[in-house]
């Protein structure tokens, strides 16, 4: 009986004046392949359903305060139908119900504290009393209208707190350096020493093995601060994100960024290499939080 045999791919690869050469794949490298372009797309898709909602998010407080001004409107044409309006009046307290909760919705996504400027339901397991009379509707719309003026004055404030939210979250390192390449070789904190003088030392960052020659990514908007020869970190480039955020990308081989550039996430800033202190091709990766270096991986996928 014939023993049967994986599936393998050959390539060939001939050069002029040399015997030709063949490389045997095993046939799982082309599937693992497409997994992984798989999953790179969906990040990728991940990353702009955020930036989307972000958008998203702006555009929903402009149509807030189009309705907030609309509001107004209509409490100043209908507070001289006081007799005729009770209904007008309690569905007036219910959009500001609905709108004031989509603003704290809004606030609690800027980091900012809730506000209340509706009458809180009180529990039905409170002891009540008392005669059950109707609101007058000039109570309530006077009621709205300083509710509404209230909430019409807090949307400035809200808005400039979430545009610095979405710009602080844009700022944020994310993802890694070298689409493709995830493996650490050495991670953040005290390790031995690679090249024997102590035995310990402290590692302010997590090195990537990569081929040399592989396109290093910046992984957040920002500008280049440093570009060149950084003492052991060899060829470096140096990006500032904003909000006390840095990253550092050393032992590169060439650079493909100037200083005062401002370079997107998924930029090529440079090429993998073994410049500097290093013992190897590949890519030293530092991000830093207010000048001080903070653990790369609480910023990975």
């Amino acid at each position: 009986m014939r023993r049967r045999r994986s599936a393998r791919y050959t390539l060939w690869l001939a050069r002029t004046g040399a015997a030709p050469r063949t490389f045997s794949l095993p046939a799982w490298i082309p599937a693992a392949l497409v997994v992984f372009l798989a999953a790179w797309s969906a990040f990728n898709l991940y990353l702009w359903n955020r930036t989307a909602e972000m958008r998203s998010l702006q555009l929903r407080l402009s149509s807030l305060s189009g309705q907030a001004r609309q509001l107004t409107l209509r409490l100043e044409a209908e507070k001289a139908r006081n007799d005729a309006l009770s209904q007008e009046a309690q569905e007036v307290m219910k959009s500001l119900e609905r709108l004031e909760a989509e603003i704290n919705r809004l606030r609690e996504r800027a980091g900012m504290p809730q506000i209340r400027l509706t009458p809180a339901r009180s529990s039905p397991k409170e002891p009540k009393g008392g005669a059950a009379l109707p609101p007058e509707p000039g109570d309530l719309f006077l009621q709205a209208r300083h509710r509404l003026t209230g909430l019409a004055g807090d949307l400035g404030e809200l808005e400039s707190h979430l545009d610095a939210t979405l710009r602080r979250e844009e700022a944020l390192p994310r993802g890694y350096p070298l689409p493709g390449h995830t493996r650490i070789t050495s991670y953040f904190g005290n390790r031995r020493n690679p090249f024997g003088s102590r035995r310990y030392e402290f590692h302010d960052g997590l090195d990537f093995s990569a081929p040399y020659g592989t396109p290093v990514h910046a992984t957040a908007p920002g500008v280049v601060i440093q570009v060149g020869w950084n003492g052991p970190f060899g060829q470096s480039v140096t990006l500032d994100h904003g909000y006390g955020y840095r990253t550092l990308y050393g032992h590169l081989s060439r650079l493909g960024a100037r200083v005062g550039q401002r370079l997107e996430a998924g930029e090529v800033l440079g090429w993998v290499g073994s410049t500097g202190r290093s013992t190897g091709a590949h890519l030293h990766y530092t991000v830093m939080r207010y000048g001080v270096a903070v653990d790369p991986q609480a910023y990975l996928p």
